[in-house]
């Protein structure tokens, strides 16, 4: 019986599919590469065709993935060259011009999916002010609750919210989930795909994407649960057990995921290191100190 690797994240797809392929093999339709933005690795992967999509099981597009693990060394400047680098990397995927509706997905009730909705937190919301503040970019945040809580799907929240406020462009926050343990809130993904909630846990829902919304939609995220099955197996190959069979692990874990401890604070931190890097990238031209004194 075969284990499902369920990931979110398109450097983790990659590096999967090179570990069943080979180390040297090379991916048609896909193009990977290695950068940094603020001291912080980058991963950008971009799926180019529908073979890279076929091989990936993502849409074709560019997906770029900061490794934040530093920053939980609390460095005194950490907390604004993660900020800086969000804000670098999600700049240029943005259109010049425009307004733009952020909507944080998930159910704050639940804290390692809260990320979305706490980050709208940290947003500043600029729609309601464009006549005193004519220099800024109009932007709108909607907290889209979850279907179990509220009947609607995400999608038709974004869809109503997109047809008064007719965005340039949507951008959604959703938490993640991980294949790999030690990914759990140390990577912030960043993509032009657009994104389809629950796909990471196998609760798919309504896809957020250009298609559905007919303008660009990006999305944000960071993967804060992972799949308990793969998990054990890491760490019991880790410990020796050998190369344990997937079916060996199947039974009342199939349904389990793991979060990180102190999911609260980490959440806290994430959402508004999340929150600031969409203001800079925004709001070009403001600066942390700007973003504490308005949010105070």
């Amino acid at each position: 019986m075969a284990l499902a690797i369920r990931t979110d994240l398109a450097e983790e797809a990659h590096a999967l599919w090179r570990e069943g392929a080979g180390e040297t093999t090379r991916l048609p339709g896909v193009r990977a590469r290695d950068e940094e933005a603020e001291g912080f690795p980058v991963t950008r992967v971009e799926i180019l065709d529908e073979e890279g999509e076929t091989a990936l099981g993502k849409p074709r597009g560019i997906y770029l993935t900061l490794d934040i693990t530093a920053f939980w060394r609390r460095e005194e400047d950490a907390f604004a060259r993660v900020v800086r680098a969000v804000g670098e990397l999600l700049s240029p995927l943005l259109p010049e011009e425009g307004a733009v509706l952020v909507a944080g997905l998930g159910n704050a009730a639940m804290t390692p999916d809260a990320l979305g909705p706490r980050t709208l937190d940290h947003l500043l919301v600029t729609r309601h002010l464009m006549e005193v503040l004519p220099g800024m970019r109009s932007v709108a945040g909607l907290g889209a609750g979850v279907l179990g809580t509220t009947g609607l799907e995400v999608a038709e929240w974004v869809r109503g919210a997109a047809e008064h406020v007719r965005p340039a462009a949507v951008v959604v926050v959703d938490a993640l989930a991980a294949r790999g343990l030690d990914r759990l809130c140390n990577t912030i993904q960043i993509s032009d795909t657009g994104l389809v909630p629950g796909s990471g846990v196998g609760n798919h829902r309504m896809a957020l994407n250009r298609e559905g919304l007919g303008v660009p939609v990006l999305s944000m995220g960071v993967p804060t649960v992972g799949d308990a099955l793969t998990g054990a197996r890491d760490i019991l190959t880790e410990a020796g057990a050998g190369d344990l069979s997937p079916a060996a692990l199947h039974g009342q874990g199939s349904r389990l995921f793991v979060t990180p401890d102190s999911i609260d604070a980490k959440i806290r931190d994430l959402a508004k290191v999340l929150g600031y890097g969409l203001d800079m990238a925004l709001q070009p031209g403001v600066e942390i100190e700007d973003l504490e004194a308005l949010m105070a």
